[in-house]
């Protein structure tokens, strides 16, 4: 049987410190697709590839407060652990995935990095490497990837222990659940995935599972698939090309590529192939991934061997710490959101472990052939059928009530108390629970809002803690200061703010102008600063700075 287990794992790591008080204000980009610049890709890639791309990451504030001062510091785990596999979770970044080891060889079957070292790659700025790093929402690595969340245990009809973690998107408002599990015998972790949109419209989607698994020479990344969609590989453009060979160079073999890339494989999912990565080593041994049918996308990543990409591995962890990524989305590339319609609640399950096949196949001129020798064993591994019955019939347990062991943001429950409040339905949340015991000072200023219809005033010394987007806050605000409730700085910052999200740029100057008028604010000056800035006044935007400097030297 397997066991889960909550505990402790010590290891050296920098400090992700407190959020940026900053909102990140930013009025995003074309994303219009020339087709003529894209060789051999679907029109409902292309499609997607221009939708869905928020203009910018509000109501997140961003994690760009760390340092490179690594000291010894103790994470919080989750470790599910059977005869032949042991998984642990870090509980506080993401969810992470960080290792996953086959105890029968003793071999750590990802890139579990040494070390816990942030550095500017997330949409948030702050993002780690090694392991299996869950993406949803927006392109990008994830506005959670060093954030806590919610974590609990569940278990089902049979016994099995099972480590559930979930949270609220607060970008696309929706809840997520991550349900992790290593069934009896089994010989790899199972984790479903679960995304819930719980809107009355259509929602733009993103999900990829980011694997790290470690570098080497002889090191074959092996997929069902005999075309890919090329970034940045070589001096052509975007293009559609065959594999393993691109321009010469045998691409399954990541050394032997110079600067850092990306390949989305053309997984033929539409006609029933089943979708799985793997990277074996000379033996043919090493790790492989699988999923359901619903998971389509597989992707490789290479930092290359140039010095840019040596360094940049050695920056996120530590020397002798290579790595390459291979990966697993919803839409064929990761620079496509899918749209996910109303009230709709999909799941799939994935499938991690470790795998042998014929070394003389996986290493092979056939590459079809290659394929086919992995595509056999996993089917000894974990057959298809079973994945698809698993899948089914784990739905007796996907509502079920989580122990809760570690809480996560209150932003979920704050959102079920606005939807109370006014008069709306209060989407089930079955087996995720957003409980108030998760609401904290970052929620207080808008439960006030709920509670008063004013939101408080706060000293302007102190740093802004948290912000809205949603069109809902925004009318809440709007109805508060037009009835003049709560007529302060803070009132009008923040509606300067909601409406920026909105787009409404000249009232969003409007609101931070009357912001100042109330008191006279480092904060302010700043978001005027970058309005004027985008819009051109140069001049006008450097005076705001200098006084928002002036106001905060630090």
């Amino acid at each position: 049987m397997s066991e889960l287990r909550f505990e402790t794992y010590r290891m050296r790591g920098a400090d992700v410190g407190p959020d940026n008080p900053l909102p990140p204000l930013s009025r995003g980009s074309d994303r219009r697709v020339d087709p003529e610049k894209y060789t051999g890709f679907e029109d409902e890639m292309l499609d997607q590839m221009a939708y869905g791309h928020p203009d910018n990451y509000l109501p997140y504030t961003m994690q760009d407060r760390y340092t490179r001062e690594q000291h010894e510091r103790d994470f919080q785990v989750a470790v599910l652990e059977n005869e032949t596999l042991k998984a642990t979770f870090l509980l506080e970044l993401g969810g992470r995935l960080r290792s996953l080891v086959h105890k029968p060889t003793e071999r750590e079957l990802l890139e579990a990095n040494p070390v816990f070292q942030p550095a500017n790659l997330a949409v948030r700025n702050a993002w780690f490497s090694g392991g299996v790093e869950w993406n949803i929402g927006m392109l990008g690595h994830f506005p959670l990837t060093c954030s806590p969340l919610f974590a609990g245990r569940v278990t089902t009809p049979d016994g099995t222990p099972v480590l559930r973690l979930w949270e609220w998107e607060r970008l696309r408002q929706t809840p997520y659940q991550i349900d992790a599990w290593l069934p009896p015998d089994s010989g790899v972790l199972y984790v479903r995935v679960r995304i819930t949109n719980p809107h009355d419209e259509e929602v733009p989607m993103y999900w990829w599972s980011n694997a790290a698994v470690p570098e080497t020479a002889d090191t074959r990344v092996l997929v069902p698939a005999s075309s890919a969609y090329n970034f940045g590989y070589g001096e052509d453009g975007p293009a559609r090309v065959d594999i393993p060979v691109v321009q010469g160079t045998d691409i399954s073999y990541t050394t032997n590529i110079d600067q850092a890339c990306d390949f989305f494989y053309h997984v033929a999912t539409e006609h029933g192939q089943r979708p799985w990565v793997s990277a074996l080593d000379e033996s043919g041994r090493g790790y492989v991934q699988v999923s359901t049918q619903r998971l389509k996308g597989r992707k490789l990543f290479l930092w290359g061997m140039g010095a840019g990409g040596r360094r940049w591995q050695e920056w996120l962890s530590a020397p002798g710490h290579t790595y390459l990524e291979i990966q697993a989305g919803l839409a064929r590339t990761q620079m496509q959101h899918v749209p996910m319609p109303a009230h709709t609640d999909w799941q799939w399950l994935e499938g991690y472990g470790y795998l042998e096949a014929d070394a003389a196949h996986v290493h092979g001129d056939n590459w079809q052939a290659a394929g086919e020798a992995v595509e056999e064993r996993l089917e000894a591994l974990v057959s298809r059928s079973r994945m698809e019955s698993d899948l089914e019939n784990a739905q007796s347990w996907v509502d079920a009530d989580p122990e809760i062991v570690q809480r996560g943001s209150g932003w979920g429950a704050l959102e079920e108390q606005r939807r109370q409040a006014g008069g709306e339905t209060v989407p089930g949340n079955g087996g995720r629970p957003f409980d108030t015991e998760a609401l904290g000072p970052l929620q207080a200023p808008w439960q006030e809002l709920l509670d008063t219809g004013a939101l408080p005033e706060v000293d302007p010394q102190d740093e802004p803690t948290s912000y809205m987007a949603q069109s809902e806050w925004r009318q809440l605000l709007e109805n508060a200061v037009s009835a003049g409730r709560g007529d302060h700085w803070y009132s009008w910052y923040q509606l300067g703010v909601l409406r920026y999200a909105a787009g409404d740029y000249a009232d969003a100057g409007d609101c931070w102008t009357t912001s100042l008028k109330r008191c006279d604010t480092a904060w302010a000056h700043r978001n005027l600063a970058v309005l004027t800035r985008d819009e051109g006044h140069l001049a006008d935007a450097a005076a705001e700075y200098e006084e928002a400097a002036r106001l905060r030297p630090d």
